[in-house]
């Protein structure tokens, strides 16, 4: 009884969450590095443990079965998928999980409605705290779905709009939200007023995200859970729990932060990218209806792939989503080993939405033992191209074409990019000239210091490789 009654009391279980604070913030450091980045995940899932743990020790704590059912269940879910997932493929499950924190933030808000007789009896903030949840949880849920769809090409990635419609339409679905809120903080009760808000979110919810271009995409979902992270904070609010409360502002506060990275990153506002229109998937012309008319691209083999790289006294190598999609770090890794055996000098160029998302390139170059001192961000890198004998692009697009500095006309144009137009000579390894999700032409192809190495990533590297070794 002695240990019940000191584990249930209020200051152990304040103590606790201090804790999972703590190791949630700690966690948050240790992502910031590939070396870290594992310890991290796993001291702020252990945070998280905590922070679940002490709330399952509040006096009154709910139905124990149906508790149980929803940890066997999440985890049978959340194990194999996150276990299982391609590395291309991690937008998708972030958007996934993302939606269903979301999901859960508004059915609360629901189910709250309805334990509490509408707020009645309830302080103001609690039902504003709760609406705002409901509201925002349910358009993170709908929109990390149609993001989801897009990224999974279930949906066509073009922006998918009502044309001059399309804004008057979210206008009036965010006006409808706000009225019924209203009317429910007024004094409200009739359950058909939640479930028209959270139907009006959920329509507003995929009305925005579905005009946006799959090339926004990434920078949608970091958006979205920014949003799962604040409507988490409000529900925490409303249900007087510190853990929601700090682990949703923790969630809020750094998908902001990653959202105007990302947008940064690609040299656009972030109401510019919610306003869509941007990587509709059909094919334009990158450097305008003229300038690329007439020109080719040059092919050329492994073998004298092979000979550039081996006679350069710098290769900088530049990944992107095509060495993902190939799994190609590890031929890449060997491919390195070799040419730094002779005496070159050898660099990754990283752009920071390589990939589509930040960080996608360090974790797989990391799994294949690149030493982290070789990864050079694009402002570090970009100085080091005018030197560079060789740069090998194996599979990045946008990231590195030229329209972004020397076109206006170009929709990339101002995107940071790197200058790899700048080497000596580039190989880019590609399976075709498709484009990438810009949906774009790539001038570098054009270039006539560009030679195009067509086929599977890994392949190709590897016979690179093999070829370099018979020099």
């Amino acid at each position: 009884m002695i240990t019940a009654s000191f584990v249930q009391d209020p200051n152990f279980i304040r103590s606790a969450y201090i804790l999972a604070f703590g190791l949630f913030i700690v966690g948050l450091m240790g992502l910031r590095h590939p070396r870290t980045a594992v310890r991290g995940n796993w001291i702020a899932a252990a945070g998280m443990a905590i922070a679940i743990g002490a709330t399952l020790l509040i006096e009154g704590m709910g139905n124990w079965g149906l508790i149980a059912l929803g940890i066997v269940i999440g985890t049978v879910v959340g194990v194999p998928a996150a276990r299982n997932v391609r590395m291309t493929a991690m937008p998708q499950m972030v958007a996934l999980f993302n939606g269903v924190g979301g999901g859960a933030i508004a059915l609360i808000a629901w189910v709250e409605f309805r334990e509490t007789a509408g707020f009645a009896h309830e302080p103001l903030y609690v039902a504003i705290a709760s609406l705002f949840a409901a509201v925002v949880g349910s358009v993170s849920f709908w929109g990390s779905n149609i993001a989801f769809g897009k990224l999974q090409e279930i949906l066509p990635g073009r922006p998918i709009t009502l044309g001059r419609a399309q804004q008057v339409v979210n206008g009036a679905l965010l006006l409808t939200c706000v009225a019924l809120g209203v009317a429910i903080a007024a004094g409200g009760d009739d359950e058909i007023l939640i479930i028209g808000l959270l139907v009006a979110a959920a329509l507003l919810g995929n009305f925005v995200v579905l005009p946006i271009g799959g090339a926004d995409m990434p920078v949608v979902i970091s958006l979205l859970n920014a949003f799962t992270g604040l409507s988490a904070a409000a529900a925490g609010i409303a249900l007087n729990n510190v853990a929601m409360i700090v682990a949703g502002m923790l969630v809020g506060a750094s998908g902001s932060i990653l959202t105007k990275l990302m947008a940064d990153a690609m040299n656009r506002s972030i109401p510019n990218i919610v306003a869509g229109g941007f990587g509709g998937g059909g094919a334009v012309a990158g450097g305008g209806p003229a300038d690329l008319e007439g020109k080719t691209v040059k092919s050329t083999s492994a073998a004298d792939a092979a000979i550039q790289l081996s006679y350069a006294s710098q290769v900088v190598i530049v990944p992107g989503y095509g060495m993902a999609v190939a799994q190609a770090q590890h031929a890449v890794r060997e491919l390195a080993k070799e040419l730094e055996s002779r005496g070159i000098e050898v660099k990754y160029a990283i752009h920071p939405v390589a990939g589509r998302m930040p960080g996608h390139m360090n974790v797989l170059l990391a799994e294949a033992d690149v030493p982290y001192d070789q990864l050079k961000e694009m402002d570090e890198i970009n100085p080091e191209f005018p030197r560079t004998d060789v740069s090998l692009v194996i599979g990045a697009n946008d990231v590195t074409n030229p329209a972004a500095n020397s076109n206006p006309d170009s929709p990339i144009y101002g995107m940071p990019i790197l200058n790899v137009n700048e080497s000596g000579s580039v190989i880019v390894i590609k399976r075709s000239m498709n484009p990438g999700f810009a949906g774009i032409d790539n001038e570098l192809y054009y270039d006539e210091r560009t030679q195009m190495l067509f086929g599977d990533a890994k392949s190709a590297v590897g016979e690179i490789a093999e070829e370099v070794k018979g020099l």
